[in-house]
C-alpha cells in the first residue's frame, strides 16, 4: 500500500532494518555526494541511524571485499555499493566497471543479501555530477524495498 502523505510504500519502510553501506573513496567528491544522498533517504525511509554503517575503501574495485565482510557478519539486512567510474583513455574504464559490477552481484548471489549497486559509470564528469543525487536515492530506496521482500519471501 502507498501512503501518499509520506511518499513511500509498505515496501519502502526501513523502521526495522540495518543497512550496510561501503563507499569507494575514488571520484570522492561524486561518491560523498551519493552518500548523503542514500543516507538522507534511509532515514527518511525510516532506517534508524543506529542501524546504518558506513565504511570507506580506495576504490571500486575494493568494494565488493568490503562488502562481503559486512555480509559476513550476518547482521544486515541489505548492502548499498557506492562509487564512480569515469571513462579514461584506456581499458581501465571497463576492467573497473566490470570486475566490481561482477562482484557486487556475486556477493549478493552468495550471501542471499540485497546488494544496491550505485556504483555509477560515466563519460565524462557532468554526467557523474548530474546523476550522484538522484543514484544515491535510488540505491536507499532498492535496499529497503529489497530487504522488505526478501523477508516477505522467507
Amino acid at each position: 500500500m502507498f501512503d501518499a502523505q509520506k511518499g513511500t510504500s509498505d515496501k519502502q519502510v526501513g523502521s526495522k532494518l540495518r543497512i550496510g553501506i561501503v563507499q569507494a573513496r575514488w571520484n570522492e567528491n561524486i561518491t560523498s555526494t551519493l552518500a548523503a544522498a542514500c543516507r538522507a533517504e534511509l532515514l527518511r525511509l525510516g532506517v534508524q541511524e543506529q542501524h546504518i554503517r558506513h565504511v570507506l575503501v580506495p576504490g571500486a574495485l575494493e568494494v565488493p571485499t568490503a562488502l562481503q565482510a559486512l555480509a559476513e557478519r550476518d547482521e544486515f539486512d541489505a548492502l548499498i555499493a557506492l562509487g564512480c567510474i569515469i571513462r579514461g583513455e584506456t581499458y581501465h574504464f571497463e576492467l573497473v566497471a566490470n570486475e566490481s559490477g561482477a562482484g557486487v552481484t556475486r556477493i549478493a548471489l552468495d550471501y542471499q543479501i540485497p546488494v544496491a549497486n550505485a556504483i555509477i559509470t560515466t563519460e565524462n564528469l557532468e554526467q557523474a555530477v548530474a546523476r550522484q543525487t538522484e543514484k544515491g536515492v535510488d540505491a536507499a530506496r532498492v535496499a529497503v524495498e529489497m530487504a522488505n521482500l526478501l523477508e516477505e519471501l522467507s
